[in-house]
C-alpha cells in the first residue's frame, strides 16, 4: 500500500504520512549509501524531505552543510516531485552573526542553503531552535520577507517551548506577517513531554507536527542492550554522542525498552513498526521524521504506515511510558 498523503496543518499543501530526515548523510552515512537511503524513501512513497544547514550530525564547521549539498545532488532534475524543508538557527561560520534568528543571519542563511540544495526555494523553513537572544518580531519579520520573496513557500519551528510558539503565533498576527505553520518537536515513547503544552495548542491553532527522534534515536528499535554505546551510532557519533547519551543512554530507559519489546512480541510485531505507529497514532501528529542510516532500516519504519494499532494496545503502550510526559521529575 502507498503511503498516503495528508494535509500540512491548515496550509493547501498535502504531503506523505512519513517523511525522511537526513542528518545522518555526509558523516554517519557516505553520499553513495544517503543517496540509496533517498532512492529507498521514494520508492517507498516518501515526497517530504527534511534537512539543515548545520547538518551531519555531529559534524564541526568543517562539515556544515554537506547534508544540504548530498540532498541538493540527489535533486536535480527530481525537485519538482519533493516537498524539501530545511532549517538555520544552528552555527554555521566563525562569526558571532553565524548563527540565531536575527534578519542579518537569517536572509544570508537561506541564500547559502538554496545554494547547496541547488533550488530557488525551499518548500518549508525553520527556526531549528528558538534565539532568545533576538527580539521575535525582527526574526518573524526576516522570514516573512523569505516567504514574499519567494525562497520558502511556508515556515516553521523546531524546539520551541508552547508559550514562546503562542508568543510569535500572537505577534505575527498582530503585525500582519507570515505565520508559522508547523513544528519540529522531539517526540517518541520515551519523551512524551510535548503531549502537555505543545501539542494541544498545535491542534488549537491547526499547526503541522512533524516529530524527529520517533524512535529515540535508534533505543526503540531494541538493538542497543547497555554496556557500553554502539560504535556507528548516534551515541557514538562525534560532537553528537554526548547529546544522544544523555538522552537515552541511562537505566530508566533501558528497563522501558524491555518492556516495550515485551508488548510488541506479543502483539506479533517488531519494536520499530509498533513504537511508530503509536506515534502515528496520535491525532495531532502530521509526518514523523524517519532517520536512516542504512537503505534497509526503512523497510520496518515504512511498514508503520500501514499498521493500525489495536486500542487496547496503545492503551498499554501509554499507560507504560507515562512517566515519559513529565521528564525527570518522576525519578
Amino acid at each position: 500500500m502507498a503511503i498516503p498523503k495528508i494535509p500540512f496543518g491548515r496550509t493547501g499543501l498535502k504531503v506523505s504520512r512519513l517523511a525522511l530526515g537526513t542528518m545522518t548523510f555526509g558523516l554517519q552515512t557516505d553520499e553513495s549509501v544517503a543517496k540509496r537511503i533517498l532512492d529507498r524513501a521514494a520508492e517507498g512513497g516518501i515526497n517530504f524531505l527534511d534537512t539543515a544547514d548545520v547538518y551531519p550530525l555531529g559534524g564541526t564547521l568543517d562539515t556544515v552543510g554537506r547534508t544540504e549539498e548530498i540532498v541538493g545532488r540527489w535533486l536535480q532534475g527530481r525537485r519538482q516531485h519533493y516537498i524539501v524543508a530545511t532549517k538555520a538557527v544552528g552555527v554555521t561560520g566563525p562569526n558571532d552573526w553565524d548563527k540565531g534568528a536575527s534578519r542579518k543571519h537569517l536572509l544570508e542563511a537561506i541564500d547559502h542553503s538554496l545554494k547547496r540544495l541547488g533550488t530557488d526555494y525551499v518548500d518549508l523553513y525553520q527556526l531549528h531552535s528558538d534565539d532568545e537572544s533576538t527580539p521575535l518580531d525582527e526574526t518573524i519579520e526576516a522570514l516573512d520577507v523569505i516567504v514574499k520573496s519567494g525562497r520558502a513557500r511556508y515556515v516553521g519551528v523546531s524546539n520551541f517551548l508552547a508559550w514562546r510558539l503562542a508568543t510569535a503565533l500572537g505577534r505575527a498576527d498582530f503585525l500582519r506577517l507570515t505565520r508559522f505553520v508547523s513544528v519540529q518537536p522531539r517526540y517518541s515513547l520515551l519523551f512524551r513531554e510535548i503531549e502537555r503544552e505543545l501539542l494541544p495548542l498545535c491542534q488549537a491553532e491547526g499547526l503541522a507536527v512533524i516529530p524527529y527522534n520517533p524512535l529515540a534515536g535508534g533505543m526503540l528499535t531494541g538493538k542497543h542492550k547497555g554496556g557500553a554505546p554502539t560504535p556507528g551510532t548516534r551515541f557514538t557519533l562525534g560532537t553528537a554522542a554526548g547529546r544522544y547519551q544523555d538522552r537515552y543512554w541511562n537505566e530508566r530507559a533501558f528497563e522501558s525498552v524491555t518492556q516495550l519489546g515485551k508488548l510488541a512480541d506479543q502483539a506479533g510485531v517488531s519494536l520499530t513498526r509498533l513504537a511508530l505507529a503509536w506515534v502515528l497514532a496520535n491525532p495531532a501528529i502530521t509526518a514523523p521524521l524517519l532517520g536512516a542510516s542504512k537503505p534497509e532500516q526503512l523497510d520496518e519504519t515504512l511498514a508503520a504506515a500501514d499498521y493500525k494499532l489495536d486500542a487496547d494496545l496503545k492503551a498499554e503502550l501509554d499507560k507504560l511510558t507515562h512517566e515519559y510526559r513529565y521528564g525527570d521529575s518522576v525519578r
